[in-house]
């Protein structure tokens, strides 16, 4: 990736474009993390509904323990969504190049984490599965809440729910049958064909990276993060690397 690509995709000043493109990665590699998670520890991780369902269920059991595990998962996506925010917040008050880059950067060395941790799991499952678990989780609430913040809430790449229905309610306009323009232009019904393309291929790329992900989980075990981290890594270099050549500059 040329390096005047890569440094657009994290600058401050945000263009759609960039917003779109950031995505388009940001949406891969959850889909990868997010199935490669599930061949490690049983359990999808990118989605809170399934697991607020799962809660529900078993209290309503008696299922304590499985009820504290899944309330464990809720409040580490929730604290990375926050972490998120806190990063990009000081990245702003101090001014920093990677006001957006850090917290890519700390998701990709949790990656890194995530399959080191990996290598533990059988030998203490009791212990590793959960923190697995709560890993993976906080690297989705940390992922979401970056584009989430950048694009101002337009786009997200972890919550697919919500971009089918949204593509529902796109394609149910794109077929609606006007009568006549003319006739009442206030309720003319026109679809956003570019929100459309955008949808699509955010849920495309999960998709793509959850097959990725899963093929790459099953071959090569929790060494196939490797790729996913230095992605980001990538995404996050070259506004860290500005910030460190203005630290060395006034120090």
């Amino acid at each position: 990736m040329p390096l005047f690509y890569l440094r657009r995709l994290t600058a401050v000043e945000r263009t759609p474009q960039a917003n779109r493109h950031l995505a388009y990665f940001l949406a891969f590699v959850a889909g990868a993390v997010n199935a490669g998670g599930f061949l490690a520890v049983q359990q999808y991780t990118s989605h809170m509904s399934g697991i607020l369902s799962s809660m529900a269920d078993h209290l309503a059991l008696g299922g304590i323990a499985f009820f504290l595990q899944g309330l464990a998962a809720l409040l580490f996506f929730v604290l990375g969504a926050a972490t998120s925010a806190v990063l990009i917040n000081f990245g702003r008050r101090s001014r920093l190049a990677s006001e957006y880059a850090l917290p890519l950067l700390l998701e990709a060395g949790l990656l890194l984490c995530f399959g080191l941790l990996g290598g533990n799991i059988e030998q203490f499952r009791w212990l590793a599965v959960p923190a697995t678990v709560m890993l993976l989780c906080f690297i989705m609430g940390l992922q979401n809440a970056i584009i989430t913040k950048i694009s101002r809430a337009e786009i997200r790449t972890t919550h697919v729910t919500g971009m089918v229905t949204d593509i529902g309610i796109e394609l149910g306009k794109l077929f609606y049958w006007n009568v006549s323009r003319e006739a009442d232009p206030g309720h003319f019904v026109r679809a956003d064909r570019a929100k459309l393309r955008v949808l699509s291929m955010l849920v495309g790329l999960f998709f793509a990276g959850g097959v990725g992900g899963a093929l790459s989980f099953a071959y090569f075990g929790f060494v196939s993060t490797v790729p996913l981290a230095v992605l980001l890594g990538l995404l996050a270099a070259m506004p860290v690397a500005e910030d460190l050549q203005g630290y060395w500059r006034h120090h």
